[in-house]
């Protein structure tokens, strides 16, 4: 599978982590993606992908590609055989300035880009990138687009500083003091925050604390979960299996399971990280 990404130039680069291209076999026909603080826009030039964004919906079909906002669930992604597509893995802030709509409107619920972009621009975007001749030509085509939609964005600021102190804190921070630091309310910063990031700031917080845990665990060795849990913060080994649950739908054991099945079958893959197999 190839994969090729890059860090955006400024001004996106305050919104967006990087580009990336992805294009071959996948590795499994169907990836669980949990909830991570970022947001994500693809860009789809094959044949289209699949996305069930809960247990209680029906898995949809998506032709041009997806919009995903801040999630609280995991979702299960369904790659094409072979795939290509062009993407952007945003900060959890980073889809504001690009859509029409509140971001509280796609949490998990993924839409198409159609429906944020409209079909004509669509169409032309994804007939110019299929016609590049290389991923670094594609991710500067999708990049000048990205700029030229770049809308100013009310109240971004104030979100994009206290989601800062929120990451840098690895989501161990008390939102009041967050919302009397910034000089609002608590209600006014759950408002910006839900309509710029999909999710109030207790929320965001909870994923950055869970994704900073998992990252931290090595699942190719033993692990101390007790250990684990109590230095994230969790109240007790309890509360922390309560919320790897929540996330990923998977017991803290079976998903170390999950991972080292991945790492076992496809070692040093581009996808190795967050998706877990989900056949």
């Amino acid at each position: 599978m190839e994969y090729v990404s890059r860090a955006p130039r400024p001004p996106l680069d305050g919104l967006i982590d990087d580009l990336y291209y992805l294009a071959g076999a996948p590795p499994y026909a169907r990836l669980t993606l949990p909830p991570a603080p970022s947001a994500l826009l693809i860009v789809n030039l094959g044949a289209p992908f699949r996305i069930r964004a809960g247990t209680d919906v029906e898995t949809a079909e998506y032709a041009d590609g997806c919009v995903v906002a801040m999630r609280t669930r995991a979702m299960d992604f369904g790659y094409p055989h072979p795939t290509r597509s062009v993407g952007v893995h945003l900060k959890p802030w980073g889809l504001a300035p690009f859509l029409p709509m509140p971001a509280a409107e796609l949490c998990d619920r993924p839409v198409t880009v159609e429906q944020v972009w409209g079909r004509p621009a669509v169409a032309e975007l994804r007939d110019r990138l299929a016609t590049a001749d290389r991923p670094r030509e594609m991710l500067a085509l999708l990049e000048d687009e990205l700029v030229r939609r770049l809308a100013e964005t009310s109240g971004l600021g104030l979100v994009r500083h206290t989601s800062g102190v929120i990451a840098a804190a690895g989501g161990a921070v008390a939102i009041g003091d967050l919302s009397a630091a910034a000089g609002v309310s608590t209600t006014h910063l759950a408002q910006r925050f839900k309509a710029l990031v999909g999710v109030t700031p207790k929320r965001l917080a909870r994923t950055y604390r869970f994704t900073a845990t998992v990252f931290a665990l090595d699942p190719a060795g033993p692990v101390d979960w007790g250990h684990l849990a109590g230095s994230a913060g969790y109240f007790d080994q309890a509360h922390f299996g309560h919320e790897f649950r929540a996330f990923t739908g998977l017991t803290p054991t079976r998903y170390v399971e999950v991972r080292r099945r991945f790492l076992r079958e496809h070692p040093g893959h581009a996808l190795d990280g967050w998706p877990l197999p989900a056949d």
